[in-house]
């Protein structure tokens, strides 16, 4: 799903205000001296949004001096008494905040705004603050507000209220209920200096500085430290996205299952890359959870062992062939075949027209026999150049990795990138017309995406056909935190389109071959419980393997503290009930701070 983001840290740099971003509600220019929590209002839009504000009193609570949203938050020490309106206010002032300190009363007049992170395309919330400002500073060294505290008691159960139909499904003109939502409890802390305690983490630190904790530890959570997403209605309220005001250098290098021990605090903010954000200017001690990579049983001499890998952008100028060889051999016990998602050409993300990816997935293969694993053949397909999706440049595509000591590929009028694998039957038994062959490249499903790539393999005696999958991404959904509750999932679409191909593709080959060994795997970009593996599944055509697995258990990716399925292996029935199935979820990449993907592998074991 995730790649090699330059796009996010272009995204950073962003001006923090913009047309397209704001939202202007119409209102009378000009508002006599207000407090902080008049601003807020008790829904998520300002009563004030568009107006001008004279001398908004509070004392400063950070100041951030790095990024696209420089400014300052401001808290108001006398609060109201209505739970639903905050006491805290971001001050946009765009440039780094001079002549201002933590600790110093302040005044504040300006504009009010309704900033939506992303644009107001993007379905978010919005942040409101006080633009254009100007401030005096009243006096300096002042106690600031003691931090509210998030925990386990404060945060509801529930996640969001329903969205109201009138309003296509927003949230925004609801009057907030922060004892009865988790969303509606994180509003009314906006801009307020918060706190957290003995946090437990579950999304590890990543390259901006960013890290996830929950205040509910035993919230959906599995033997490893973290929080699984089960369905559509676990959205898992306790998690919350920590970011540092201070040097990026001092952010702790975090794993899943480790704990920031003592206080977290920091002003909370909202932000598109998670929704509500602790902005800590005090961060907790870490304390490790003593989480190790894992690593899977070797197969059997009777068992033949099928791998999913989404190796996330590899190309030859990376430094990471070393540790993903150590990871087939030592963590995946050498799989007898590998189906690599996110293979780029030979020059990545070099856009001169190459399409060829031999010394990618040479580099590769060298690796694993340099860490002592077998020298693996390989089969796959050169994508039509720009026509698959991932980086620009990176023609992106599966590939095989077969170890020939244990298994052979049938070649069989190898296809190209335009040319469909078609199901035929040779000595009464399923075939592929071209193997290495593409399932329905020319179908609309696949546009701008990867197409399947399919197989035939034999161990000891029996053919298996095998597809690699890569789906369309999720990018374009709205988030958890959206205004539009339920949020929509508009790449499912595509996704969808793309299950129905391959689930009849997999049809005519069980209707060529009632009994054909069938494994469909790959990046499929969505969770086992989704409408697009329902679709694969149709009429028992195929079942995700990953369901044998204890639901605490399921899960290949880590995103915003929510433990996930994205990659699955899906198997025809022959398999499903005859193959003494064995499923493991490799855990070695999606927890760790040092990741060298954003996927875990995924690898089954049967008996054909």
């Amino acid at each position: 799903m995730a790649s090699k983001s330059s796009a996010r840290l272009a995204a950073l740099t962003v001006a923090a205000v913009c047309s397209a971003s704001t939202i202007v509600l119409t209102s009378p220019a000009q508002a006599d001296s207000v407090r902080v929590h008049d601003i807020q209002g008790s829904t998520r839009l300002s009563p004030y949004a568009g107006r001008q504000v004279t001398d908004v009193a509070g004392i400063v609570t950070g100041v951030r001096g790095y990024g696209s949203s420089r400014g300052f938050w401001i808290q108001d020490p006398r609060p109201d008494a209505d739970p639903a309106t905050s006491e805290g206010v971001f001050v946009f002032t765009g440039s780094t905040p001079k002549g201002v300190a933590v600790g110093d009363a302040v005044t504040v007049s300006g504009t009010v705004s309704e900033y939506v992170p992303g644009g107001t395309s993007s379905g978010n919330q919005s942040l409101t603050e006080i633009t254009r400002p100007t401030f005096t500073v009243v006096s300096s060294g002042n106690e600031i507000p003691a931090a509210t505290t998030i925990s386990a008691r404060s945060v509801p159960r529930a996640y969001a209220p329903e969205g109201d139909a009138e309003a296509d499904g927003s949230v925004n003109g609801l009057p907030l209920r922060p004892s009865e939502y988790a969303l509606d409890f994180y509003e009314s802390l906006e801009g307020m200096n918060v706190r957290v305690a003995d946090a437990r983490v579950v999304g590890a630190s990543d390259p901006y500085t960013e890290l996830w904790v929950t205040v509910k530890p035993r919230e959906n959570a599995n033997r490893r430290g973290g929080t699984v997403y089960g369905s559509y209605d676990s959205q898992n309220t306790g998690r919350l996205q920590i970011q540092s005001l201070g040097r990026p250098a001092d952010f702790p290098d975090a794993n899943v299952g480790d704990t920031l021990a003592g206080t977290t605090a920091g002003p909370l903010d909202y932000n598109q890359y998670g929704g509500y954000t602790m902005v800590a200017s005090e961060i907790g001690t870490l304390e490790s959870g003593g989480l190790e990579r894992e690593s899977t049983r070797r197969q059997s001499d009777r068992e033949l062992a099928v791998a999913t890998y989404n190796v996330e952008n590899l190309d030859p100028s990376d430094d990471t062939f070393a540790a993903h060889a150590e990871a087939i051999v030592r963590n995946l016990a050498s799989p007898d075949i590998v189906s690599l998602e996110e293979i780029q050409d030979d020059n990545g993300t070099t856009d001169d027209g190459t399409v060829t990816a031999g010394a990618t997935v040479g580099k590769l293969i060298d690796a694993i026999v340099a860490a002592g694993g077998p020298r693996y053949d390989w089969r796959g397909i050169d994508p039509v150049d720009g026509q698959d999706g991932g980086q620009p440049g990176g023609n992106i595509r599966q590939a095989f990795l077969f170890n020939p000591e244990r298994v052979s590929f049938t070649d069989r009028g190898a296809g190209d990138a335009t040319t469909a694998t078609q199901v035929t039957k040779v000595r009464g038994k399923a075939a592929l017309t071209h193997s290495p062959g593409r399932v329905a490249p020319a179908d609309a499903a696949w546009e701008d995406s990867r197409k399947p790539l399919a197989g035939e393999f034999v161990f000891r005696g029996r053919t298996v056909v095998v597809i690699a999958n890569h789906f369309n991404s999720k990018g374009g959904d709205q988030g958890l935190t959206a205004q539009y509750q339920p949020p929509s999932r508009s790449s499912e679409t595509q996704r969808h389109a793309q299950a129905r191909v391959l689930n009849t593709f997999v049809k005519d080959i069980l209707a060529t071959q009632k009994n054909a060994d069938v494994v469909a795997l790959g990046d499929i970009n969505d969770f086992e419980f989704s409408t697009t593996t329902r679709i694969l599944e149709d009429d028992d055509a195929l079942w995700s393997a990953v369901k044998s697995l204890p639901r605490s258990e399921r899960y290949s990716y880590v995103y915003q503290g929510n433990s996930q399925v994205l990659d699955q292996i899906l198997v025809s029935p022959s398999i499903r009930w005859g193959g003494r199935l064995s499923y493991d979820s490799v855990h070695v990449n999606a927890e760790f701070h040092d990741q060298i993907s954003d996927h875990d592998p995924q690898v089954l074991r049967f008996r054909p």
